[in-house]
């Protein structure tokens, strides 16, 4: 799987090969910043619509429009390095991994979105 690919190469470093996060990820680390989070059933991913982990990857966390206003991340962007083809194979293969309840959730998210 493409994406899945793409992800080991860019995305694993920091958010664990088997999409665990990092450790404490609800933990502010010393400069207050939150450790990357899992991609995984146990984290907060599937919450987010197609569109904004579109974004989120793209552009990285940016304050007022995919993060509160003033939040500071270690989330870098991936738009000059990954093409839009590449991020969608990468959110693909994340939400591959995840179970029927939260996948239809996050669909329901996303349609929701779309509606607005």
């Amino acid at each position: 799987m493409r994406g899945k690919a793409i992800y080991a190469n860019t995305c694993a470093a920091c958010h664990g090969a088997k999409l665990q996060g990092q450790p404490n990820w609800r933990e502010r680390l010393a400069n207050g910043r939150l450790p990357a989070p899992p991609h995984d059933r146990s984290g907060h991913t599937w919450h987010h619509p197609d569109a904004v982990l579109f974004d989120l990857v793209k552009n990285g966390l940016v304050p007022g429009r995919t993060a509160p206003p003033g939040y500071q991340s270690d989330m870098p962007a991936f738009g000059s390095t990954l093409s839009d083809d590449q991020i969608v194979a990468v959110l693909a293969y994340i939400k591959s991994t995840w179970p029927s309840d939260a996948l239809r959730m996050q669909k329901e998210v996303t349609e929701q979105q779309q509606r607005r």
